[in-house]
């Protein structure tokens, strides 16, 4: 047995108390985030990684096949369509952050309140909430974008409104299974005030799953919000949105691939990813 003078720690020790996450060790995760990290970098500093314009086209470099010049080809109007992916990740990211946030905002709030209330309050609220699931998705998110109008923000509102039912549900039954601990209990018997007991003990552990469940829905809001512009409710051309860029590739299938494939593989990895990530948050990974 090999004797560690007090005071310092082998290897393995070290290794042991620092507890070093186990995602680490996990190359798909570690990909997972590659993707996140490289999609927010696009969204950030689309500069550093192209230099032609999104929506600039060049004479006589229509629909170039990968390889031309041009990392992905280009469109029918001669834009680099690796260039609009790239600047295209700004459009789809923001509108997943907004619909994410409104639908985290008000459905943790509607949950909380219903779970910790109860009685006639938490009965409607989850009716109401029973009829918003009952309603499709993206038959609801139309809805609402015919009602606001088109473009990328009301697209993502539209959205978020349909996640709000999810994210009540969720946090309902948290806050019920929160609310019935025994150490809330004794924060009620110890004169504990409704405020009190509700942010100091149920808000912290009633949501601590929830945010594992804001990835998983980062992910359905991209391809949501992707959905929409391919229909046309979303962002208008010349925005170079991955769904309009789905759209406007569909018509070239047969002599230019490149302009569909691309993009849509794009959208499938960042949502792969988001996934990834919100089911190692789930298990308490990361």
């Amino acid at each position: 047995m090999t004797v560690v003078p007090q005071g310092k720690l082998s290897f393995p020790s070290l290794y042991k108390r620092a507890r070093v996450p186990r995602m680490t060790l996990r190359p798909g995760l570690l990909a997972a985030w590659l993707v996140l990290l490289t999609v927010v970098l696009w969204a950030l500093f689309p500069a550093w990684f192209t230099h032609f314009n999104p929506t600039d086209g060049v004479a006589g470099a229509q629909r170039l096949a990968p390889g031309n010049g041009y990392l992905l080809g280009t469109d029918q109007l001669g834009r680099d369509l690796y260039t609009r992916i790239v600047y295209g990740a700004v459009h789809s990211l923001s509108g997943a952050l907004i619909a994410v946030g409104l639908g985290l905002a008000l459905g943790s709030l509607l949950g909380l309140l219903a779970g910790a209330i109860g009685g006639w309050f938490d009965s409607l609220i989850m009716r109401v909430i029973d009829i918003l699931l009952a309603i499709p998705g993206l038959l609801l998110a139309l809805s609402v974008i015919i009602l606001l109008g088109f473009g990328t923000v009301n697209a993502a509102i539209a959205v978020g409104i349909t996640s709000i039912a999810s994210f009540t549900r969720l946090v309902r039954g948290e806050t019920l299974r929160v609310r019935h601990s025994d150490f809330v209990e004794a924060a009620w018997g110890s004169g504990g005030t409704f405020f009190s007991v509700l942010l100091r003990h149920i808000v912290p552990n009633a949501l601590s799953t929830v945010f594992a469940f804001a990835a998983l829905q980062f992910g359905s809001a991209i391809l949501a919000i992707s959905t929409l512009s391919f229909l046309g409710y979303g962002a208008p051309p010349p925005t170079p949105e991955w769904g309009l860029l789905i759209a406007e590739g569909r018509n070239y299938l047969s002599t230019a691939w490149w302009l569909t494939a691309f993009p849509g593989i794009v959208v499938v990895l960042v949502v792969l990813a988001a996934n990834r990530v919100s089911q190692s948050l789930r298990r308490g990974q990361s």
